[in-house]
């Protein structure tokens, strides 16, 4: 019987199988370090977001996120807070966070907040809080082009300079325009379809704090339909070493397996 290993067709198939391995191996890795890098980097750098607004929804509406001539206090006369989560064997670096903002304001600066743990009577566990200011390049004021009957225009209120590395778990956050000078109004913009959201989180567990309005972190969906706030986190996704590893070691395997299904 005639040796296939030996002659010139089975040497040249080989090689064909060969480069085929190290072809498919190199499309895996790069497939790999881009759904990495786009974890990382998708515009602007979001690994939150719940959502645009939505003007045209029965309930569209804002709820009372501001600190003014009317609804006063410190830091705030009233805050929302929008839950987020940070997916196990994850990590992430927060460079900023924002809200976005139905407003007839002109605020200078905002106050944030992130905080753990908040349930309905208790505002859990804060772990970081702050000021950004326009005056200190930590704090912008940008319109979206949405609005709400003409009447309002919608903003975003983005905090940015931050960094807080956040393990997995569940975190509420909060952006509130500062616009202690003004008479107008300011509320975090509600979604519901959550279009171009970004990442995890769950509907209708989001809080309202204001001490204006009598309100100690309650369930924002007591004061109206607010299941989810156009709200985010901006940073990089860090995953965890072992779940690198663990994702690698899948890809290495998946083309071994391709490989001798080749060779096969």
């Amino acid at each position: 019987m005639r040796n296939l290993k030996s002659s010139p067709r089975a040497a040249e198939l080989e090689r064909s199988v060969g480069s085929s391995q190290f072809a498919l191996i190199f499309a895996l890795f790069v497939l790999l370090f881009f759904a990495l890098v786009a974890n990382a980097q998708c515009v602007p750098n979001c690994l939150f977001y719940g959502g645009d607004f939505e003007p045209n929804h029965n309930d569209a509406n804002l709820a009372p996120n501001e600190n003014d001539q009317i609804v006063s206090g410190y830091p705030y006369g009233s805050a929302t807070f929008q839950n987020f989560i940070i997916p196990t064997g994850h990590s992430w670096n927060v460079a900023g966070m924002f809200t976005n903002n139905l407003s007839d304001q002109h605020p200078t600066s905002a106050y944030y907040e992130i905080r753990s743990g908040v349930t309905e009577g208790d505002g859990g566990t804060p772990i970081i809080a702050g000021f950004g200011s326009i005056a200190a390049g930590t704090f912008t004021w940008t319109p979206t082009g949405r609005n709400l009957l003409h009447h309002y225009d919608e903003f975003t209120a983005h905090i940015t300079g931050l960094n807080l590395v956040l393990p997995a778990g569940m975190y509420w956050e909060a952006v509130v325009p500062q616009a202690t000078n003004e008479f107008g109004r300011s509320g975090n913009s509600n979604t519901f379809f959550r279009p171009n959201s970004v990442g995890m989180q769950i509907s209708d567990q989001q809080y309202l704090d204001s001490p204006f309005f009598g309100a100690d972190f309650t369930n924002a969906d007591n004061i109206g339909a607010f299941p989810t706030f156009s709200s985010g986190v901006d940073g990089i996704d860090t995953p965890e070493p072992s779940s690198f590893i663990l994702l690698v070691s899948g890809v290495l395997g998946i083309a071994g397996m391709l490989g001798r299904k080749l060779v096969g």
